[in-house]
């Protein structure tokens, strides 16, 4: 039997009975609550997501505590709705993004494909330079080389024209005479050492006598080294010769050379004349070697291969 003591005990269980009924009570309605709160969100994000504004719940479904928001939504419904516009916000941020580096990935697709084609240009324009300035090179060296072949070309001509002068001239100084008789048309009226009284001495050369103005020669070649008018012999002109020889020739009318003159064998001096001591027309011509006494034209004439 149970004493007085046990009875408040007993009472003390049912009440955590009863307190333990109602709360697991309790837990079971809050756990309806919360499922048909996030029904109702989850009715409110599909229909925020399809663009309604407003979503229209019957009474069973929201209950009395809906009945007095001017929306009709709960906490709950509004806090889900609100989450669907932030989450369409979010995805339309996102999709803006996408377009945003879609567009920046075309835009930069688009600089690259300007870059390689400028780069293409600027290789071809660079590969054109280069062509041109090798044809350019190449033009240049061609026309130095055809310059340098004309050059050429010119100075074995020049060089061919000079030997061909040079020849022509060995040819004619072969061909010319070494040695002339001083006049031509002439006749001999005294001879080297010819007595006589129209001379001082014995004659010292040979007269040839001639036509008045019948040129005057000189019998070699030489350097004349007078041309002046000498008493007796009147205009007298000399000329020495390579070896020494001097050759003179007298009694000219006028004179063809000056002192210093070069002269080749037939080169004419002066013409036939009457100045100084004669008797006629003629030309007194001597041969002094050396400068010094004279000697008998005659055989000197005929050594060098003329006969007078």
């Amino acid at each position: 039997m149970p004493t007085h003591q046990d009875a408040p005990h007993t009472d003390r269980q049912a009440s955590s009975l009863s307190a333990a009924s109602r709360r697991v009570a309790k837990h079971r309605s809050s756990r309806r609550s919360v499922r048909r709160t996030q029904l109702i969100g989850l009715t409110a994000a599909l229909a925020a997501a399809a663009g309604t504004t407003t979503v229209g719940l019957s009474s069973s479904a929201t209950g009395p505590a809906n009945a007095s928001g001017s929306t009709g939504l709960s906490p709950a419904q509004a806090e889900a709705l609100t989450a669907a516009r932030i989450d369409r916000r979010d995805l339309g941020s996102r999709d803006a993004s996408r377009i945003d580096l879609s567009l920046a990935s075309s835009r930069k697709a688009a600089a690259d494909a300007a870059a390689k084609q400028r780069a293409a240009k600027l290789a071809a324009n660079a590969t054109l330079t280069q062509r041109r300035a090798l044809a350019l090179a190449a033009a240049k060296a061609a026309a130095a080389r055809k310059a340098a072949a004309q050059a050429k070309a010119l100075a074995e001509a020049r060089a061919e024209a000079v030997a061909k002068a040079a020849a022509l001239k060995a040819a004619a100084a072969k061909a010319a005479p070494k040695v002339v008789l001083p006049t031509t048309g002439y006749h001999l009226t005294a001879r080297f050492d010819q007595a006589g009284g129209r001379w001082a001495h014995n004659h010292t050369g040979l007269d040839f006598a001639a036509p008045m103005g019948t040129p005057v020669r000189s019998v070699m070649a030489g350097e004349v080294i007078q041309a002046d008018f000498e008493g007796a012999y009147g205009r007298q002109v000399k000329v020495r010769h390579a070896d020494g020889t001097v050759t003179s020739y007298s009694h000219m009318s006028e004179f063809d050379v000056s002192v210093g003159d070069s002269v080749k064998a037939g080169t004419m001096v002066g013409r036939i004349g009457m100045t100084g001591n004669t008797t006629g027309p003629h030309v007194h011509f001597e041969v002094l070697p050396g400068g010094g006494s004279p000697i008998n034209p005659e055989p000197w004439l005929r050594d060098h291969g003329v006969n007078p």
